[in-house]
């Protein structure tokens, strides 16, 4: 097979599955498991890796609120303590398994937001933990927070602004050219934007970034020949729950704009996929991590294409 650039976006669950425990143990077999997957294509591939991080920002989140003696860190430090947590230990398990001479390395990926996205004018990003309302109200009060109900409790709620460039891209390029499997744009990447009226000054933004499209934006801008988003999920269903529902295996954006996915969940996928087929012509698809190979081979998961290849 020709050496392909391949962008792996590795869902937040993938990593880590909603029934486990959030510990470094549980978070650890699941990276070993996801490096046992990717190992035979950081050798035969130019392999890029993206990650989630809504598990662990949540955490996190839970137990800045847990010691009232510091003010919670803000969601842009967040997002870098995870990207530095989640790469670490993908970098170690995938070093186990692939030559010694594979060169791995991680990239704390800063990605500009506008000022202007309208996003910023209605938060709908929940973080953080569920508060009766009465200390919802209190915190809104006290930290100028957005909160929006979440079942019979109230949560937090953030802006989730369009990705519009990756800082580091560069530095990412040159990586690859020297042969590296390149750990970046995690949970989104880090929100960031210049400071009103001073564009050489970056500030973070409180934000989160969705890291489907952040990681679209990063293949794109790469050029890459394929774009993989490896969730829990087989692929893209139609008609999802319900007795119709069925597999799409090879699409086109066209096709997919048929169908409503969920806001929550696949939606996001759907939307870069969509986005990157029309962009660049190449291939995108949504599967499994554990099929990951036979995903890069067209032979599992939902694949996205420009046109469908003559039967």
């Amino acid at each position: 097979m020709p050496r392909k650039t391949i962008v792996v976006a590795l869902g937040g669950n993938a990593l880590l599955r909603r029934s486990d425990p959030m510990t470094v143990e549980a978070q650890r077999a699941n990276v070993r498991v996801a490096a046992q997957a990717l190992a035979p294509l950081a050798e035969e591939h130019a392999l890029v890796l993206a990650h989630g991080n809504g598990p662990q920002v949540g955490l996190l989140a839970l137990q800045a609120a847990a010691f009232r003696d510091v003010e919670p860190y803000p969601l842009d430090v967040l997002g870098a303590q995870t990207q530095g947590m989640i790469a670490y230990m993908l970098e170690q398990e995938l070093g186990n398994l692939v030559p010694y001479e594979k060169r791995i390395a991680t990239i704390l990926t800063m990605v500009r937001v506008d000022p202007a996205d309208p996003a910023f004018a209605d938060p709908t990003k929940f973080v953080g933990p569920v508060y009766p309302q009465a200390e919802a109200e209190r915190l809104a009060a006290e930290k100028g927070w957005v909160f929006k109900p979440d079942g019979d409790l109230w949560r937090r709620v953030v802006a989730s602004p369009e990705p519009q460039q990756i800082f580091e891209i560069d530095a990412i390029r040159w990586l690859i050219e020297k042969g590296a499997v390149v750990i970046c744009t995690g949970g989104g990447g880090i929100p960031t934007m210049y400071r009103q009226g001073d564009e050489r000054t970056l500030v973070g933004v409180e934000a989160v970034i969705d890291k489907d499209l952040a990681s679209e934006l990063l293949a794109r801008t790469l050029g890459a020949d394929l774009f993989v988003m490896a969730t829990d999920a087989e692929g893209v269903y139609a008609d999802w729950r319900t007795p119709e529902q069925r597999l799409l295996g090879w699409v086109t954006p066209e096709d997919l704009a048929a169908y409503e996915f969920a806001a929550g969940s696949m939606g996001p996928k759907v939307e870069a996929a969509t986005r990157f087929v029309r962009a660049t012509g190449n291939r995108a698809a949504i599967g499994r991590l554990e099929d990951i190979g036979a995903i890069v081979d067209g032979a599992a998961g939902t694949n996205v294409v420009a046109r469908l290849p003559e039967s």
